[in-house]
Parts: C-alpha cells; structure tokens; sequence
C-alpha cells in the first residue's frame, strides 16, 4: 500500500535520501561486527561529495566489535541517537545514551558494546585525517549534545543556532559534526553556498529545505548529501527542527599537482 511516488533524489548536486527507503533489503554488515546491521548513508563518490562516509548503525544486545576500525588513517564520530552503548577507549569506559558524542582519532584502540536489553542506534561518520606538520593530532573525547550550549546566531532573536562539539579556531580538527536547531517557523534567510561538503541528518521536525535550484520537504530520519558549493537554506516547520550536520573544515583545497 505504501506510495511509490517517493521524494528520494540524486542530482549533481545533491542526494535526499528519505526515511523511509532505509528498510532491511539496503541494509550493510561488516567484518569484525556481531549482531550489527547498517545504513550506508554516504560514502566517497567521484565528483561528488568526496571526503566522508556515514552510517546508521544498529547493534542488537549483546552485539558490537573489537575490533571496530580496519583504516588507522580514519578518524570517527559516534552520535547515539537510540538506546545505549559501552564505548572503550584505550582503557577508559564510558555509556553513551542518546545524544551521547565520541570523537575517536586515527589510530585509536576502541571497542563498542550494547550491553543493554534494547537495539542501540548511532551514526558512524568516518573521514580520513589529515595530518598537518607541526599540529598536534586530536584527543579523543566523550559528551553529550544536554552538556554543550546551542550558540545562537547574532541577529536571529534566538531562533537559529548550533550545538558545537569542536571549537571552531581548533585547526587540530579538519572535520566538524555539529547540530542545527531551528525554532517552530524560523528560516535560515539567505543561501549558503560554501566550499565544505554536507551530511544533514533531521533529527527532529520538519522544514521545506533549498538544494540547488529545489525546495524540498525534509522530516525526521531524512538524510540530505551536498556537495561543495551546492546553494542550501531553511523554512521551519511548525515544531522545533534539528538536524546532525558533518562538513569539512580548516585544511587546504586539494591541488591537482
């Protein structure tokens, strides 16, 4: 019975890919994972949004890995939106809940673990570090999104701000995953159009949200994919909209020499 009119789209531009195209027949498994199922939600693609992948990651009880990481050039970032997980790292242990927040360097020893009675979900976002001579590579880190300020916009009255995990002048860090809020009706008034690349998870609400030459309308458990320069803003809907925001920040263009 389910609609096949669809608003899933890939363009030069853009990918929407809608919440509910994310069923059991896309889904991925990986080596070293136990009872863990995934979205691959974006991935390196020519041409396209080139520097990051994504996933939506689901592990049942009991399920997890030891051995989570195959690349020790690859840097992550856990977001758990459902349920709860023991992240390890080194010989520290912490329980990530939801809004829970880990950032793992490369080359970081952990392991991940759902030691609940409940499915865990948490997105994986993966982009291979570049190292810079005489920076320091990051620590890694554990919050969570109820432990971080939203820092609001100037000029916006309060109504369009970013939950930031990063600061922003920390040139340690070449990638950044924050989280948009929007208030009920508020706009992001002009068209962003910028070198970074984007991941857009909606969290929560729903919007009408410029890509390219096209407005669309964006709800919870939505994924949006821009590349480099793609024009973007913002309607709000009529409830709070969030949304789990990835782009790539303070490193130089890459040269074709």
């Amino acid at each position: 019975m389910a609609l096949h009119t669809g608003r899933a789209v890939f363009t030069e531009a853009y990918a929407l890919i809608p919440r509910g195209v994310m069923r059991d027949i896309v889904t991925s498994t990986l080596p070293h994972w136990r009872d863990t199922r995934l979205w691959v939600i974006a991935r390196p693609l020519s041409g396209f949004a080139e520097t990051f992948s994504q996933y939506v990651v689901e592990v049942l009880p009991g399920g997890g890995s030891e051995q989570p990481e195959a690349n020790t050039q690859a840097e992550g970032i856990l977001f758990v939106v459902e349920g709860e997980i023991e992240l390890t790292i080194g010989s520290d242990r912490h329980r990530l809940e939801a809004g829970g927040y880990a950032f793992l360097p490369p080359g970081s020893q952990w392991t991940l673990t759902n030691t609940s009675a409940a499915p865990a979900r948490f997105h994986w976002v993966r982009k291979r570090y570049e190292p810079v001579e005489g920076i320091d590579v990051p620590s890694a880190f554990v919050t969570n999104e109820q432990d971080e300020p939203i820092r609001w916009m100037p000029d916006t009255g309060d109504t369009w701000g970013t939950t930031r995990f990063v600061d922003p002048d920390d040139v340690r860090h070449d990638m950044h995953v924050n989280i948009v809020t929007l208030a009920p009706g508020a706009v992001i008034p002009f068209e962003e159009t910028h070198v970074m690349e984007h991941g857009l998870y909606v969290l929560e609400g729903k919007a009408v949200y410029r890509l390219n030459r096209d407005w669309v309308e964006v709800e919870a458990g939505d994924f949006m994919w821009l590349r480099a320069f793609c024009p973007q803003a913002c309607y709000a809907g009529p409830e709070r909209f969030r949304y789990l925001l990835y782009k790539d920040v303070n490193r130089h263009a890459k040269l074709p020499f």
